[in-house]
């Protein structure tokens, strides 16, 4: 019995010492490990914002340029039948779009919906413009048909998404 409690005075203290030296120890590394995951992600973030920034002005030249009226100024050019006009200025979107495909990935969902949103209903009041004038109309004609229609709607779907890309940049920055 003697012996029982000898061992048990010299494995108790030595168990408590264990015991108290690992949770320190691994508390230690735990925060070290935290620290070191945190410098990352602040690192990672660096690297990102401006990239991420970059998108958000590519995005917003994107929904400008998209915006019936500039759109119509830029692509219009004299003699233009309707038919042209409205092939010219969808082939613009599509193109204007495909070439910033892959700002997506440093957007929200909720923005990148938005914009694809901004693009389909763009097409679609150039399309219901279109079906609005005759075969033989002229590309002004047709012109004006769309700023009618504009006019009509107010707001368009690309003013929409540029409010909530400012807000959602307001918010992030």
């Amino acid at each position: 019995m003697e012996l029982f409690l000898d061992v048990l005075k010299v494995v108790l203290p030595a168990g408590i010492v264990f015991a108290t030296a690992y949770f320190v120890i691994k508390s230690f590394l735990d925060n070290e490990s935290k620290k070191r995951m945190l410098d990352m992600r602040k690192e990672g973030q660096k690297a990102i914002t401006p990239v991420r920034l970059q998108a958000y002005e590519r995005i917003t030249m994107f929904l400008e340029r998209i915006s019936p009226e500039l759109l119509i100024n830029r692509v219009n050019k004299t003699g233009m039948s309707a038919r042209m006009l409205q092939a010219e200025l969808l082939e613009t979107i599509r193109s204007e779009f495909n070439h910033n495909l892959s700002q997506q990935v440093y957007m929200s969902d909720s923005a990148w919906t938005l914009v694809r949103n901004s693009k389909e209903e763009t097409i679609k009041l150039i399309n219901l413009a279109s079906s609005n004038v005759k075969d033989d109309a002229t590309g002004t004609e047709l012109s004006k048909i769309i700023l009618q229609l504009v006019m009509k709607i107010g707001k368009l779907p690309n003013q929409t998404a540029l409010e909530y890309l400012k807000k959602e940049l307001r918010q992030s920055f």
